[in-house]
């Protein structure tokens, strides 16, 4: 009798041993992962019941806040509400009890819920005010030019992005398919969960931010990288080398060629091969001019290859192959923007930008600053370099090739009077019958010898595979854009 006493002693002060160490793992070892869970349902009531500023665009118009429930039966305080709708969906993202939160919602729901110690350090003075502690932030985009991206690309997949090349603010980021927000912030479960399900059934994807979170094959726009990464290597100047002209030619390693578009016959210096966007010379500047190893760093320093450090959530990562040992003709396509290379619309505006900007990529960014209830600015964005792919002087040999394009080139749809406009085509062909292809132009433009704004405008599956297709189809809407922006930066 005794020793079963003992036994189911010993086995109670196991399962005591066990039970106790147990919840020392879930309480200590595991409370972030279950604090984090999704599932956490009092976590995300707490939240969401939570005080929340608001989101507002550049030029004042509220993107997204939050008002009183008028329920007064409801587990729920607030309704999140977005007035400009799927304008700024992609940029707002959603706010859901149910779906979490994405975009600035989800980047900035500390400043935005008074979380931040430099809020709770001033809220301290708000201890006997009746006043919430929240975070309104302001937005680099404008709504004037996001409204001009969306009439302009219209009812066509694709994206818009322009830039600020001196600070890196966002100024348009607009892709379509977009979505509401709204719909995902409600409160009847029911009615969200059907809004979920629509949207993730979409064609197109409307809750991906293609713009920044979509690649795509970049076609000849991605050439000013491989003729910045000839200039910056020193192997190719303005004069030299000169590219023999010709209709087709073959990498080694190889017997099937390389044509130029429509089988025309191209070649010369850099500048000349930039404004007829020639295959058959950046083809040999890749491949024999610059080879596989400075042809891998030097893209790495445009940043392909590395996610750009913009301030939203789940960034592309744009991507250069770097296995050219042994496949030389893989570098020949891969220097015309072919085979495995591709890029999202925000890291070819940043190409365009580094140009641009002497050279010096800057870190791309939608916040501009976090106000508080009275409206005081907590705290700026501070811009800051990301890359550096060329040096002033490089840069500004490919910004005069850029021009040249506009000038007398493929891009001449992209000129606006006054200013001096510098840009790429491209074509990305997707290989069908009848032909078509995704559409591409970047550019930058400003004052003569002040570049200020840079865009990059990719519109997918259009008719067509020539090299002027995207001159036709993708530069009116950058035009639009980038003559907008330039004068909103004018004062105008």
């Amino acid at each position: 009798m005794n020793r079963q006493i003992t036994r189911l002693g010993i086995g109670l002060l196991a399962c005591y041993v066990a039970l106790f160490a147990m919840l020392n793992w879930v309480q200590v070892l595991q409370a972030d992962e279950y604090a984090e869970h999704p599932l956490n349902t009092a976590r995300i009531r707490k939240e969401f019941n939570r005080p929340r500023g608001s989101i507002l665009s550049a030029d004042g118009a509220v993107l997204a806040t939050s008002i009183d429930n008028p329920d007064p039966n409801s587990e729920f305080e607030r309704i999140r509400i977005y007035p400009e709708g799927e304008l700024f969906g992609q940029v707002t993202g959603y706010f859901s009890f149910w779906y979490g939160a994405s975009g600035v919602e989800q980047a900035y729901a500390a400043q935005l819920s008074g979380q931040t110690l430099e809020q709770q350090l001033r809220g301290l003075g708000d201890l006997f005010v009746q006043r919430e502690n929240v975070g309104n932030v302001v937005l680099s985009v404008r709504k004037d030019l996001q409204q001009t991206a969306r009439d302009a690309l219209g009812e066509r997949e694709g994206s818009v992005v322009a830039i600020d090349v001196k600070t890196g603010e966002l100024l348009a980021f607009w892709s379509y398919p977009s979505f509401d927000p709204s719909p995902l912030a409600g409160l009847d479960h029911g009615d969200v969960e059907q809004a979920w399900k629509l949207l993730n059934a979409a064609p197109g994807q409307p809750l991906r931010a293609h713009q920044y979170q979509d690649r795509y094959f970049p076609g000849s726009t991605f050439k000013v990288v491989t003729a910045g990464v000839g200039v910056q290597s020193g192997r190719v100047t303005p004069e030299e080398p000169v590219y023999p002209v010709e209709r087709s030619w073959t990498p080694p390693q190889t017997q099937v060629p390389i044509f130029n578009f429509g089988g025309s016959a191209c070649g010369g210096t850099l500048f000349q091969v930039m404004e007829v966007s020639c295959n058959t010379a950046f083809a040999r500047m890749g491949t024999e001019t610059i080879g596989p190893d400075e042809m891998v760093r030097g893209t790495a320093a445009w940043g392909f290859n590395d996610a750009p450090p913009i301030d939203l959530p789940a960034p592309a990562r744009s991507v250069f192959p770097t296995n050219f040992t042994r496949d030389l003709p893989k570098l020949a396509q891969s220097s015309i923007g072919q085979n495995d290379v591709q890029a999202t619309p925000l890291q070819m505006a940043l190409v365009a930008a580094a140009v641009a900007n002497g050279g010096r990529m800057m870190r791309p960014h939608v916040m501009s600053e976090v106000r508080d209830a009275n409206q005081q600015v907590v705290s700026r964005f501070a811009p800051s370099t990301w890359k550096q792919p060329l040096t002033p002087e490089h840069a500004a040999t490919i910004r005069d090739a850029m021009i040249g394009v506009v000038r007398s080139g493929t891009a001449r749809a992209l000129a606006i009077p006054g200013y001096e406009v510098g840009g790429k085509t491209g074509t990305a062909q997707l290989g069908t019958e009848p032909p078509r292809s995704h559409t591409w132009i970047i550019g930058f433009g400003g004052p003569p010898g002040d570049p200020q704004v840079a865009v990059a405008v990719v519109v997918l599956d259009q008719p067509g595979a020539s090299e002027f297709t995207g001159g036709r189809v993708a530069a009116p809407i950058a035009r639009a854009v980038l003559q907008q922006a330039l004068a909103v930066k004018a004062g105008g």
